[in-house]
């Protein structure tokens, strides 16, 4: 095994990021291209379809909220482990993150196949929409084995510094969606016409063949881990460590699961409103997920960096990654203010969707001026193996604030109130953030290499 210096350790910050970051930010923006265009053509077939995906939204979330915790921690171990030369528990801790990937699938799949029904049903009476999300929610999950093994194996690429193969499988997964789309949605060249669900086989065949492809270039490419039949075998120690980072994270995100269904029940007495809020998680996804690929080429950096020791390179790494993060959001805030009419139309918009989702789109962007740090600093706190201050702030901003005041703003009976709860949250998130970040600054990173 070869012990020379990962270029983590020793590349410019500025051109490391950049380099890191970039494959994974053009991936991602192609994932939020895909998912924009899933709903377009998805509108095609009627504003019920597209409210049916909406309200599935929160269960799909919940479900990659595993899949994206659980390959957070061994991203962050692993790098951390490949920092500090111990190579043999590297593969070790890849070897575990694929085991525990499987395991997480399969409880996905059965929660999809018991739960699916019932969860679509609390949401809505209109029986079109029910039978849409129950269909399109069921494929969704217990075909979900291709995101799991997907997003696992291209973090261990991320935690050895080989991004650019993350954006050629999530580039081939998107690519295949977008054209399986029109064809099982709406039954061309002799296939039937499946509506939403065929929206979910698309989406899940694009899963299966990327995540085909990241285990062959893991294989291929990836000296510094090497999945062993030794690597294979399940190692509490090592799972724990893994989840120690990752349990947070997957909290996070399924906050934002929990968050999104108490919307849908909020929005529920207005009909139309839940459809433009499904709209606006599809339209704000191209926004951020230029952010959370930041924030991918970001966090193997910190960790490497902090398990070998280099204070300034850490430092210098979020303070790079704030100022990306503050410049893309600040374009989606300019983006979204001044064309929401034309952003919502590229979904069959009708009159009334207009009309209630002009002023949605452009009073919950407000809240950009801010995400963008506190997405940073609470993935840079994951980096340094705080992640549960990311946990405390996600459930500050999401249910102790965004939740009670959209349902107070509610009881106005003006939907538009209700859009004011998202920016109001963020103001928060970023006082919050901004004290933790100060916290770990003293006790955590000042202390680095001494």
């Amino acid at each position: 095994m070869e012990t020379h210096e990962n270029k983590m350790g020793v590349m410019p910050i500025g051109k490391l990021l950049i380099g890191m970051s970039l494959p994974m930010m053009i991936s991602m923006l192609v994932q939020a291209l895909y998912n924009i265009v899933d709903s377009i053509f998805v509108a095609q077939v009627g504003e019920y379809a597209v409210r049916a995906v909406s309200l599935a939204f929160p269960a799909q979330t919940l479900m990659i909220a595993v899949a994206v915790g659980t390959a957070v921690g061994i991203n962050a171990l692993l790098s951390r482990t490949l920092g500090e030369k111990e190579f043999d528990k590297a593969n070790k801790v890849a070897g575990n993150g694929v085991l525990i990937s499987v395991l997480c699938y399969a409880v996905s799949a059965i929660a999809g196949a018991v739960a699916a029904k019932p969860f679509i049903y609390s949401q809505t009476d209109v029986e079109q929409v029910r039978n849409y999300g129950v269909s399109y929610l069921t494929v969704c999950t217990v075909f979900s084995f291709g995101i799991f093994l997907q997003i696992c194996f291209e973090r261990l690429l991320q935690s050895t510094g080989k991004t650019i193969f993350t954006m050629i499988t999530q580039g081939v997964g998107a690519i295949i969606n977008i054209i399986l789309d029109p064809i099982l949605i709406f039954g061309l060249f002799g296939f039937p016409r499946l509506e939403a669900a065929g929206a979910a086989i698309a989406t899940v065949t694009g899963q299966i063949i990327a995540a085909l492809l990241s285990i062959i270039l893991n294989q291929k490419y990836n000296d510094e881990v090497r999945l062993t039949p030794h690597a294979l075998r399940p190692n509490l120690r090592l799972i724990g460590q893994i989840y120690a980072v990752g349990a947070p994270s997957i909290v996070v995100q399924a906050i934002g699961s929990v968050m999104t269904y108490g919307m849908n029940l909020i929005l529920s007495a207005y009909g139309i409103a839940q459809t433009v809020f499904g709209l606006y998680f599809k339209l704000q996804s191209f926004i951020f997920m230029p952010v959370f690929g930041l924030n991918n080429g970001m966090v193997p950096i910190i960790a490497y960096n902090f398990g070998a020791g280099k204070r300034d390179r850490v430092v210098k790494t979020i303070k790079s990654s704030i100022y990306f993060a503050i410049g893309i959001m600040l374009v989606g805030l300019v983006i979204m203010e001044l064309f929401p009419a034309q952003l919502l139309s590229m979904f069959n918009a009708t009159p009334d969707l207009i009309s209630v989702g002009v002023p949605a789109l452009r009073i919950i962007c407000l809240s950009f001026l801010f995400a963008g740090y506190c997405i940073v600093v609470g993935s840079a706190f994951q980096a340094l193996g705080n992640g549960v201050y990311s946990m405390i702030v996600s459930i500050a901003r999401q249910l102790v604030v965004l939740l009670p005041v959209a349902y107070l703003l509610s009881l106005t009976g003006n939907v538009r109130n209700i859009w004011w709860s998202f920016p109001i949250a963020e103001l928060m998130s970023l006082a919050m953030s901004s004290y933790f970040l100060w916290k770990i600054n003293r006790k955590v990173i000042s202390h680095i290499g001494t």
